[in-house]
């Protein structure tokens, strides 16, 4: 005898005590049961499922709502539960076997909680090494797929996954990681070309995957070209290296033609300096390879065709015309030496401190007693040219003004000059000076690598080198003249980098200081002090290196006297005249080379000294200038108004 439960809710409290009465019925029959229900609670329903088929469910809190089921046939335990399944599932519920127990979740939360015994719930934290696959592809993956209270973290540096959730959870994760790390088919093939060039034909299928937007599955390959062998090497999955072999194999055909005539733009190198290297290659490899020499008037094929290399320096391009395998062996020399140079900026620091002390002191005399023809001449001329009691007694006798020479220091003169039978005079000169000279010259210059520049800063001055007058002859008109040759006197720089392996940096170099010495007149002409400095050094970038200088330190004394009264103690200061100099001079020149390899670099450096320059300006500016408006000192415009304005840029012109 089957049980049929049949219950249609109207009254809430009535039907339920009607439902409990007649399942109490048909779980003492253990008979089969037919169900008939309309809008009942779901918990009643699990409640009924517990008792009948005797399993232990755990119900989540979101588990509500009401349910109706309507059956003729009446149904044993299994096929009960079956459709107590199926009316979850109706429902978005979820039953889950954990152990003795059964857990009625919502569907959501079914995909993110595992299956299995009652261990299976315990948390635990566990370390996943994967071997084949990178784990930071994996965290998206499996992140969907574990409660939102979980954590998950992928460890680069080992390609390690850290999980920490339910062991049933850790072991479904490690279930779908097992089928996902696996080696698949990759592998990689080696292709060699006979008349293509391999690094032109990597280009061309780069170039063309880019283009495809729909080129984005899992199966890319990454293409290799090998320009020693003229090989591709081709990595990826086995359908996709054998699409790509067929593109490459398409690729790599002749040419129609014998031969072929190409044109190649440099973009750094110097047409003209490539000729005659590629036609160097060219003639040290004849008979290799397909090269023959540009003269040779063998007939041309593929492999013997002649080598034609052109230069033109308006377009600075190479025009050459060769066999394939020649114009590919060509263009790989021309992509090694058709490179951006690096650039050097050398600055130097050019230092020179100098003192200069002098010191004079002497007396002078002169006597006449000429007046009645009986008394005695005298003189005591000491100094210089120009600084001598005659000098300047000729001065004074002739109304002219004495020489600047001649009045230099303290000069006191005093004497009798009116007397007729003896005059006398004497002079007494004393002069003390100090001079010191603090030069400091920073030149800087920026040249390209193994390239030789110069820096020049000075004057033009002109040298008499020759002179000719015929005043004294006895017939004739005058026709006198000089000849001059100019020459700068200034600083001097010049400098020729070159970069080796690494940092380090080569500079020959030449540095010259040279300037106009004071007026000597024992000298025929200007004098000029000169200073240089010819090496080689070594340098790491960025560093500062001495390349010389000079300390010294000159003294002269000279004494001029009157023999044995100038050696009078005391007294013979009168017959006497002293004079000491001492020059004292410290020169060094420091040089600071920056390697440029890139214009980030180029721009700041530039930028830096471009700022400075104009905050140096506007200093000067604000400070004053005497008799000048503040508006007509001249500043360096701001770097942005200084650079060019691109298309679409609002900055002020």
């Amino acid at each position: 005898m089957a049980a049929v439960i049949t219950h249609k809710e109207k009254n809430p409290m009535k039907p339920v005590v009607l439902f409990f009465l007649l399942f109490q019925s048909v779980i003492a029959w253990a008979e089969p049961v037919t169900l008939n229900l309309e809008d009942v609670d779901i918990t009643i329903l699990i409640k009924m499922v517990a008792d009948v088929t005797h399993k232990n469910f755990v119900v989540d809190e979101r588990v509500k709502g009401k349910v109706t089921v309507i059956s003729k046939h009446p149904m044993q335990e299994d096929e009960l539960y079956q459709v107590f399944l199926s009316i979850l599932s109706v429902h978005h519920f979820a039953a889950i076997s954990s152990g003795q127990v059964i857990k009625i979740v919502p569907d959501a939360e079914a995909r993110m909680t595992s299956q299995g015994d009652a261990a299976s719930d315990d948390i635990e934290t566990r370390v996943i090494a994967v071997d084949h696959i990178d784990v930071a592809q994996l965290v998206p993956i499996l992140r969907p797929l574990l409660p939102p209270q979980s954590h998950i973290a992928a460890f680069s540096q080992s390609n390690m996954l850290v999980i920490s959730d339910r062991r049933g959870n850790i072991q479904r994760v490690l279930d779908l990681i097992a089928r996902i790390d696996t080696t698949g088919q990759k592998g990689i093939d080696i292709m060699g070309l006979k008349h293509a060039s391999a690094s032109e034909v990597v280009r061309l299928l780069k170039q063309l995957a880019q283009q495809d937007p729909t080129n984005k599955t899992p199966g890319d390959v990454s293409l290799v070209a090998d320009e020693r062998t003229n090989s591709v090497l081709i990595s990826g999955d086995k359908t996709a290296r054998l699409r790509y072999q067929t593109l490459v194999s398409h690729l790599d055909t002749p040419l129609k033609s014998a031969g072929n005539t190409v044109v190649v733009y440099l973009r750094y190198a110097q047409a003209e300096e490539l000729v005659p290297i590629l036609q160097g290659i060219s003639n040290s490899n004849l008979g290799k390879s397909g090269f023959i020499a540009v003269d040779d008037k063998t007939p041309k094929s593929d492999n013997n065709l002649a080598t034609n290399i052109q230069a033109d320096s308006n377009t600075n391009s190479l025009i050459i015309t060769a066999s394939p395998s020649v114009l590919r062996d060509l263009d790989n020399v021309i992509k090694k030496l058709d490179i951006r140079r690096a650039q050097v900026l050398v600055e130097a620091v050019i230092a020179e401190v100098e003192f200069n002390t002098a010191k004079e002191f002497g007396v002078q005399w002169v006597a006449d007693g000429s007046g009645d023809g009986t008394g005695p001449v005298g003189l005591i001329n000491f100094g210089s040219p120009g600084s001598g009691i005659l000098d300047l007694a000729n001065s004074v006798v002739n109304n002219v003004i004495p020489t600047a020479g001649g009045v230099n220091g303290a000069t006191v003169g005093a004497g009798r000059f009116n007397h007729s039978r003896f005059n006398f005079a004497v002079l007494l000169r004393a002069l003390s000076s100090d001079s010191g000279t603090n030069v400091l010259s920073t030149p800087s210059l920026v040249t390209l690598d193994n390239q030789e520049a110069k820096i020049v800063v000075g004057r033009n001055v002109p040298f008499i080198t020759g002179q000719y007058s015929n005043t004294g002859a006895a017939t004739g008109a005058a026709n006198p003249f000089q000849t001059i040759q100019r020459q700068d006197v200034g600083l001097t720089l010049k400098v020729k980098p070159q970069i080796n392996e690494g940092n380090t940096i080569k500079l020959d170099i030449e540095q010259e200081v040279s300037s106009l010495a004071d007026n000597d007149l024992s000298a025929s002409d200007i004098i000029t002090n000169t200073r240089s400095i010819k090496t080689v050094v070594m340098v790491e970038d960025g560093n500062m290196v001495v390349l010389g200088g000079l300390l010294n330190e000159d003294l002269s004394d000279s004494t001029q006297k009157v023999p044995a009264l100038g050696d009078i103690p005391v007294l013979g200061g009168l017959f006497r005249y002293q004079k000491a100099k001492k020059t004292k001079r410290n020169l060094m020149v420091f040089l600071h080379p920056v390697i440029l390899r890139n214009s980030e670099t180029e721009n700041k450096i530039s930028h830096d000294k471009y700022q400075y320059m104009q905050t140096q300006q506007k200093q000067q500016r604000d400070k004053g200038v005497p008799l000048t408006d503040a508006a007509e000192v001249p500043v360096l415009p701001d770097l942005t108004d200084f650079l060019t304005v691109l298309p679409g840029d609002d900055r002020p012109l």
